[in-house]
């Protein structure tokens, strides 16, 4: 409920004001001086705005409303008078009054600015959070070598509108460094658009950049914009770029080259200004030699290249992101930020991290959710963190192909996390660390599809309660 302090010298004013106030559900205190006002703000009181009158018997109101100001910056001052001046209205305005009000009042009018006063004030409140937001977004944590000189080499690179390559293991945070890129450019105030290359199937890709127009093909009801044509004048970041097919590939080609495209089924082309920022995890010079990249594509995106290093090449910075992890999913959550106790710091340090930072902000987030206690101990953590040295003794029989082994293990652990989360593939992507595709791709290639349960059971199934399960481990 909002809280709204009235002060006025004169009970009948502040009865009136009280009374009309609370008939529009609000909670409404009282004080008849600018004292009382600054003690109550001074204390633990808190009010969504203030209505205050400018003549108080000791202390001035234009006084007040300063200290009312620097005690809670955040609250709205609506300022009454009934001797007022359009000095008076200038002086309350430029200490931040939200409004000025002459008396005798009009209760309506009354009711109606605290009410915008209200609504302003929230406004101002979403608009923090959102930049709040967005700093988490694009600000990359970390004080090792590496990840100062990334932070240095977005700095020099983010301004230009050269193309930038970003290249890295999945879970690294390459999103986050395209959003960086973006948010340091000249073009922060115009979009930023992603496109998840390996998460769109190839019959619509095209349609999903260059946009199509209606009766284009079956489907097609009405005309659609596509990515590049939105993110027209600010930036496209083109994610798994590596799993782009050829026949794509040809055509992100010819949109780069003539800063132009075309709508699937239109019969004119579009001029667009983008800038575009690629990722991918694939080794790019391996892919030209296999020849399922282009060349002439790669050279045009590799203008500026960046690599993200793995989690395990920046161990020292470990302890610092999990604990903005678990401050980060407190304040989603309404709980209180828990502590890592000194054992299970040396754990996560030493782990190596298959998943990434991905798979280290999925595990905080499982924390923050089944650790009741609030310090996090050996005993919470899973069992290939709270062993990292424990290995399975191979028989000269069970030698094989790398890559076999590989794949068993792989096998082995996604059976596992899908029987975990009752045949869910979305909990199970979410558990892994992986795109729900690319985990699709994974179950199709080892046979696993059978081992899902009805979709109907499935996704309504929770996760079970037990810490040591495989949440957050892994890559797939």
């Amino acid at each position: 409920m909002n809280r709204i302090l009235i002060v006025d010298d004169e009970s009948g004013v502040r009865a009136a004001i009280r009374g009309v106030l609370q008939d529009e559900g609000f909670q409404v205190s009282a004080v008849s001086s600018g004292e009382e006002c600054l003690k109550l703000l001074a204390g633990d009181q808190r009010f969504e705005a203030i209505i205050l009158d400018v003549w108080l018997p000791e202390l001035d109101g234009l006084e007040v409303l300063r200290r009312a100001h620097e005690l809670d910056p955040a609250c709205p001052v609506v300022v009454i008078s009934g001797h007022g001046t359009i000095e008076t209205a200038v002086k309350a305005t430029k200490l931040g009054a939200f409004d000025f009000l002459e008396k005798p009042l009009s209760l309506d009018k009354t009711v109606l600015t605290v009410q915008n006063a209200l609504k302003q004030r929230r406004l101002e409140e979403e608009n923090r959070r959102l930049k709040e937001k967005l700093e988490e977004s694009t600000v990359l944590l970390g004080e090792t070598p590496a990840i100062r000189s990334l932070r240095e080499q977005i700095a020099i690179a983010a301004p230009s509108n050269g193309r930038v390559l970003i290249l890295g293991d999945n879970g690294t945070g390459k999103e986050l460094v395209a959003r960086a890129i973006h948010a340091q450019s000249r073009r922060a105030a115009q979009p930023f658009v992603e496109v998840n290359c390996a998460a769109i199937p190839e019959e619509l890709i095209e349609s999903e950049l260059f946009g199509h127009v209606r009766g284009a093909f079956t489907g097609a009801t009405a005309n659609k914009r596509g990515k590049f044509e939105l993110a027209d004048g600010g930036t496209l970041f083109l994610d798994e770029i590596g799993d782009m097919s050829l026949k794509t590939q040809a055509k992100v080609l010819r949109a780069l080259q003539e800063g132009r495209i075309e709508p699937v089924g239109g019969s004119g082309g579009i001029d667009i200004d983008v800038r575009v920022i690629a990722a991918t995890n694939k080794n790019l010079e391996e892919e030209l030699r296999g020849g399922r990249f282009r060349d002439d594509l790669y050279y045009r995106l590799n203008v500026v290249p960046l690599r993200v290093p793995p989690l395990r090449e920046r161990r020292e910075d470990i302890p610092l992101l999990a604990n903005h992890f678990l401050r980060l999913y407190g304040r989603e959550y309404g709980r209180a930020p828990k502590q890592l106790e000194a054992a299970v710091v040396e754990a996560l340090r030493t782990y190596d991290w298959p998943g990434n930072v991905r798979e280290l902000r999925n595990m905080m987030e499982r924390f923050m959710i089944t650790v009741l206690e609030p310090v996090i101990t050996l005993a919470d953590l899973p069992a290939a963190l709270r062993e990292p040295g424990a290995v399975q003794v191979l028989e000269s029989t069970d030698l094989g192909p790398l890559r076999q082994a590989r794949e068993r293990f792989e096998t082995d652990y996604i059976r596992r996390a899908l029987q975990l989360c009752r045949g869910n593939v979305s909990q199970t992507a979410r558990i892994l660390g992986v795109e729900r595709s690319h985990l699709y791709r994974k179950l199709r290639a080892y046979g696993l599809l059978n081992h899902r349960e009805p979709a109907a059971v499935a996704a309504h199934s929770p996760l079970p309660p037990d810490p040591r399960g495989l949440q957050g481990e892994g890559k797939g």
